[in-house]
């Protein structure tokens, strides 16, 4: 995972939450998904606990309106764009306003920054990774499938690539014999893949799925 620009802004223990929450919610909802690069909201997800500042009333799980978390993000986005004015061709600061706005589901406004810093940096995989999947959550499954083939050309063994590339050929596409193809094709290009384990199961899980024509519709869970 890349390093991240450190910046100075400091988020409330409310925002820190609700992000947490947002973002495992999220997780939950569209399934094994895998980062590119690291995220500012994971880390304060690690360092959520029992003793975190609770929610006040409106802004509970499934209660954080899209508007409240644009917000947040410009917030957070602040410190980052005021660095850009002196520097805006910078890849590494790009690609951070972009996760802050992955981050908080702000997918156009990601895609946005992660084009910038594609331009700067245009072999970099998390970032094209990270723009491949904010293009599958705004229901453009073949955008995203390009994106990654696009990573796979010059990176052929960056395993959340090819993690992802999975998924979406499985949840964007309904093909899961493609999905198993490109699973296989990850544990054999990385056999010390950090989550072998859970890449296989998920290959299991689909092979059950591989006599559906792809797009057929099933009640069965995608993901574990």
């Amino acid at each position: 995972m890349t390093q991240k620009v450190e910046t100075q802004n400091q988020w409330t223990g409310l925002q820190a939450y609700v992000l947490a929450v947002v973002c495992l919610l999220v997780g939950i909802a569209m399934g094994y998904f895998f980062r590119g690069s690291a995220s500012n909201v994971a880390a304060s997800s690690a360092s959520t606990n029992a003793s975190a500042p609770q929610p006040p009333q409106g802004m509970g799980q499934g209660r954080v309106t899209p508007e409240q978390l644009k917000h947040m993000a410009d917030k957070q986005a602040e410190p980052l764009l005021a660095q850009l004015k002196s520097n805006p061709n910078d890849p590494a600061l790009l690609a951070q306003v972009g996760n802050v706005y992955y981050d908080t589901q702000s997918y156009n406004d990601a895609i946005k920054y992660y084009d910038q810093s594609l331009k700067a940096d245009p072999k970099n995989p998390d970032v094209r990774t990270d723009l491949g999947t904010s293009y599958y959550y705004l229901g453009d499954s073949d955008r995203a499938l390009k994106e990654f083939q696009t990573v796979l050309q010059y990176d052929p063994k960056h395993g959340q690539t090819i993690f992802n590339m999975g998924m979406v050929q499985w949840q964007g596409k309904g093909d899961a014999k493609a999905a198993v193809a490109s699973w296989q094709q990850l544990l054999k290009a990385v056999p010390d893949y950090p989550d072998r384990a859970k890449v296989e199961q998920l290959i299991e899980k689909a092979r059950a799925h591989t006599n559906m024509a792809p797009g057929t519709k099933t009640n069965k869970p995608a993901v574990m």
